[in-house]
This record gives structure tokens, sequence and C-alpha cells, in this order.
């Protein structure tokens, strides 16, 4: 891009998207602010752990300069895979093979660090919640942050995740339930405080469903583990039991009635926890879902193709800004750029949206998963 011009670019979202499309940018030469809701980077979790993929997500980080910084910070062993029945007899046994680096793990938090650690200072501005984008479809685009701030922009690129602001302004599209809820549990200094559990779940994933009801247990780093409870239930199935979310004692009887019939051991995994459950139900967007072109606006990532979390949404988030900083780099105009970068995105996410529609409920089917595929979030 010739870059005399100097044209704006707003990255809504400082989420794996949004900071390696910057990031990308910024080894191009390109300037691009990134503007998050968060007060900070340690406001809040990042969640637990994700396997990226040699075919996608290591591929952007190839393009980032930062591939060889993330085998340093992986965890290989993590490839490690178990599916278990009820009874908890192991059914499936994945051990990775020394230097497998397919799609070895790590965890959001140090990921997201790696990502940010990698940009130019004050690339990323904190504490910016957007409201809408406003101003015509030819540009300058309007930011609307709360508390009344507004930002002109040449591009604005929705990285914003399920929830996405930016969204509305190309499309009309919401994210559905998808009829199936996580409930996430979390376990600490498991080796010590844990160590059954630990054993029963190796270094990487373990997985039992008996059809109606299913768990996916998954190390993550720092000698924590963390468990989604997974179930077919209403969104609302925690309110409608006379029960809030904070209230762990309830919502912990209830779990182990529907998993009465379990192991004592994997029921473990249930009572176990340290601290609160997190209610996660699984919203995906319609599929297909795409949008009449706008050469002021383009989604990444959850934005663009939510999906149930069957091992996809970050690594395609990753491949989505990777060749869209790469599209802005090599095309004359910012319009040339989004137009070139959606011909090959929305193809790729409606072909993946449609093979994983409805597959949420794949996670309690009793037949064993493909581990080459499932097992990331």
């Amino acid at each position: 891009m010739n870059t005399t011009a100097t044209p704006r670019i707003a990255i809504i979202g400082a989420g794996p998207g949004g900071l390696i499309c910057a990031r990308i940018l910024q080894r191009h030469g390109i300037t691009a602010t990134v503007y998050d809701r968060d007060a900070g980077p340690a406001a809040r979790d990042q969640g637990g752990t994700l396997d990226l993929h040699a075919d996608n997500g290591q591929i952007a980080l190839r393009e980032a300069g930062l591939l060889e910084e993330f085998f340093e910070l992986s965890r290989p062993e993590g490839q490690e895979m178990r599916q278990l029945d009820p009874a908890g007899t192991i059914l499936f046994h994945h051990v990775p093979e020394r230097g497998e680096r397919f799609k070895p793990e790590i965890d959001r938090g140090r990921l997201r660090d790696l990502l940010l650690d990698s940009l130019q200072p004050g690339t990323v501005r904190w504490g910016h919640a957007l409201q809408a984008v406003g101003g015509p479809a030819g540009g300058p685009r309007l930011l609307h942050f709360e508390g009344g701030t507004t930002i002109e922009a040449d591009l604005v690129i929705g990285a914003d995740g399920a929830w996405s602001k930016v969204r509305p302004a190309v499309s009309l599209a919401t994210p559905l339930y998808s009829g199936v809820s996580f409930l996430e549990a979390w376990f600490h200094d498991v080796e010590a405080r844990h160590p059954e559990l630990a054993e029963l779940v190796g270094q990487g994933g373990a997985a039992a469903a008996d059809g109606e009801r299913g768990l996916f247990a998954q190390r993550n780093s720092g000698d924590h583990l963390r468990v989604y409870l997974i179930q077919r239930v209403p969104a609302s199935w925690i309110t409608a039991a006379g029960l809030t979310p904070h209230a762990t004692d309830g919502i912990r009887a209830l779990l182990l009635e529907r998993y009465r019939d379990w192991s004592p051991r994997l029921r473990r995994l249930i009572t176990d926890n340290d601290g609160p459950y997190v209610d996660r139900p699984i919203h995906a967007l319609p599929v297909p879902h795409t949008w009449e072109h706008d050469p002021t606006v383009t989604l990444l990532g959850d934005a663009a193709h939510l999906m149930p979390p069957l091992g996809v949404g970050v690594n395609l988030a990753l491949l989505d800004a990777c060749e869209l900083a790469l599209a802005i780099a090599r095309h004359d105009t910012l319009a040339e750029a989004v137009h070139a970068y959606e011909q090959t995105m929305l193809p790729r996410s409606t072909e993946m949206a449609r093979l994983l529609d409805g597959a949420a409920a794949e996670l309690l089917s009793t037949e064993l998963p493909d581990f080459a595929t499932a097992g990331g979030h």
C-alpha cells in the first residue's frame, strides 16, 4: 500500500485477531490503532488454553515474526488427548510424538502477552468501549465510544468477538443460542491439591459424554486445570432452577443430580473446583453469514463467523487477521484490500460454518471424536 496518505485504520478488540492484525500491519510499515473496552491488559481472565494449528494459526504467527517465540512458550505436551466413558474408563488415548508441533497448546493470557509485547508502544488504547460505528458508507467512519469520545477512521476492523459492536454497520445478523451450554470450573495447584484429577486428565485434555451431558477437562500452564461441563439445556437453565450464577453450592447440587450415574472419580471434576462456576451458553451466527462489501468496514474472527467451540475459532481469527493485513499491505487502496480479503475469507468461513452448524451437540456424543480437529477453543 502507498503509505504516504497514512490511512486511519481502527481495529476494535484487543483479542488475538485484532492484535496480530496490528502486528503484521506494523511489520509492513502501516499504522493501526487498537481500541479495547477493558481498562487494561490485566482487567479480566483471558480464558483457557488454545491449540494453534500449523495450517492456519501458525501461518499468522509466522507472518508476524513470532512463530519461534510461540514455540518457546507453547506446551507441545498439551496435544495429549483422552476420551473416557462415564465410568472413567479410557477409550482413546493420543500421546504426541516427540517434536510434534501440529497444534501445540498455549494459554490465552500468554498468547495475548506475546502479541502485546510485539506491538509499538501506544498501539492499544484501553478503556475505549465502542457503542456504535457511524458516518457515511464511503467514509470517514465515526467511532462512538462510551463517555462521549468520537474518533474518525478510514477503515474500521471489527475484531470484537461474538457480540461485536462493529457488525451492525454491515450486517443485521445476531448470534443464536445453540441449545448447548458450558459451565466452566477451575482447579488450582492441581499436582498438590488435586493429584488424582491431574493424573486423570494428563498433560492435555480429557473428554467424556453420555449422549445428554458431557465434560471436557484441559490442563493449563501454571499447574491449573479448567473443566467445561457440557449440557443440552435452555440458556436460562440456572435461573429456571431458582438459582443465580453465583449460587455455587446450589449449582453443584444440581450438577451432581444430573451426573449421578457417572463415576465418583469423574464427579470430582464437578465437586472439587476452586471458586465459582462460570456460565457460558454457546452461541453461533446464522449460516451462511455474509454481507455487502463496504470499503470502510470489515470483520474478522468471531465478529464475522461465530461458530461452536470445536478448535477452529481462534485459528480462523488469526488467519483472517493475517490475510487482511497482507491484503492492506499489497493493494493500492483500502477498498481493494478489503474486497480481496473478503473474497477469500467469506467462502472459507461459510464452508467451515456449514461443517460445524449444530455441531455443539456433538460434544455430548458417545462416539469417539476426531481429535485432529477437536480439542481447542
